[in-house]
């Protein structure tokens, strides 16, 4: 992975798969599920997703099974699919599914949906029953990759054989599969994930899958794009906000809240009391102890971060667990926010200390 300029990642590197902890695809999965409550959202686009991944995946290697059948298809006077794959590009995309928003990506998307809408009205020619798609591992020998699961899926979103380790080709049947799963897992009323997408967009995917018998990437591009600026809009900048200036969770943040008030309150009851009681100030240097441990502990709250934590390179993706910062340019905004808040907790606790350690006593 090449480094990352000085500047924060867009939201589309994070679904690219091109960033690192703690604003990786992983982090932002955590945050949307446990923060958002809307992990359901990234959950539809990353099967979207894996779902155009699959239909490219299976025009690729039905590209490659013809172009074995028959390699001088170009000089054949049938041209109904010849131009559409010899147009198509091989997905050899070692990071799975594939997320730029660039026009290449987008017409190679709608050269594969035109096949597919083509391939259902036409001749089935599937892999399976062409010579060069026998051989399971040709595609591995040519460099392809089967489709991946999407991430963190609960199940296989597909079912297909060519995502198994064995890297069998995919079946005409499993790109149908996949969309209907799409269509009754999160677009259909009452559905397990249901997502909130216009009505249009609803009525336009309902009709295309169950009436028309689309399964096309081409079906999803609406609630794609919709789901995309949804998540960028409404939720990326937060993630950027908890994970760049920030290295603790919510639950973290109120047991140090907790703990803080508990500490602070302490060490003033103790502090007038060995005022008022006229103790030396070696007795009272014990103050130290629930100043330091308030102070941080607020400090931690207020500033969502913990600069210890931060110092040593963590960040806190659920409560108690933690993994290392691994971007480069958050780990330098880190420290610095890191240092800027351990010298204000710093300057507070000692001026707390001074202040009821040095001050007259007198006892009551």
């Amino acid at each position: 992975m090449e480094p990352r300029p000085n500047r924060l990642p867009s939201f589309i590197e994070v679904l690219d798969r091109k960033t690192k902890p703690p604003v990786d695809l992983f982090s932002f999965y955590i945050y949307m599920r446990d923060q958002q409550r809307s992990v359901d959202y990234l959950d539809f686009w990353l099967d979207v997703s894996q779902h155009t991944h699959l239909c490219r995946h299976f025009v690729s290697e039905l590209r490659r099974s013809i172009l074995v059948e028959t390699p001088d298809l170009e000089k054949t006077t049938s041209k109904r699919s010849s131009y559409v794959l010899d147009h198509l590009g091989d997905s050899n995309d070692p990071s799975g599914p594939s997320t730029e928003p660039h026009n290449d990506e987008k017409l190679k998307d709608q050269t594969v949906s035109a096949y597919l809408r083509q391939d259902n009205n036409g001749s089935n020619h599937s892999p399976q029953s062409s010579l060069g798609s026998r051989r399971s591992a040709s595609a591995m020998r040519y460099g392809e990759r089967p489709p991946r699961p999407s991430f963190m899926s609960r199940n296989s979103p597909t079912g297909s054989e060519s995502s198994s380790p064995g890297g069998r080709v995919v079946a005409r049947a499993d790109i149908r599969a996949s969309a209907e799963k799409i269509l009754y897992t999160y677009i259909l009323p009452g559905a397990e994930r249901e997502v909130t997408l216009p009505h249009g967009i609803l009525q336009d995917i309902t009709v295309a899958i169950e009436e028309e018998g689309r399964d096309d990437p081409e079906v999803f591009d609406m609630a794609k794009d919709y789901t995309f600026q949804a998540m960028e809009r409404d939720a990326f900048p937060g993630f950027l906000r908890a994970k760049v200036f920030g290295n603790i969770v919510p639950p973290s943040r109120f047991l140090r809240l907790v703990l803080g008030l508990i500490a602070f309150f302490a060490g003033m009851w103790a502090a007038f009391v060995l005022i008022f009681l006229d103790k030396p100030k070696h007795i009272r240097c014990w103050l130290i102890l629930p100043f330091t441990i308030g102070v941080y502990s607020l400090a931690s709250h207020q500033y969502h971060m913990d600069p210890l934590l931060a110092l040593a390179g963590l960040s806190e993706y659920t409560f108690c667990n933690f993994s290392r910062i691994e971007e480069p340019y958050v780990r330098k905004m880190m420290m610095r926010r890191a240092t800027m808040v351990l010298f204000i907790t710093v300057s507070i606790g000692v001026a707390l200390i001074c202040l009821f350690i040095f001050v007259p006593g007198h006892r009551l």
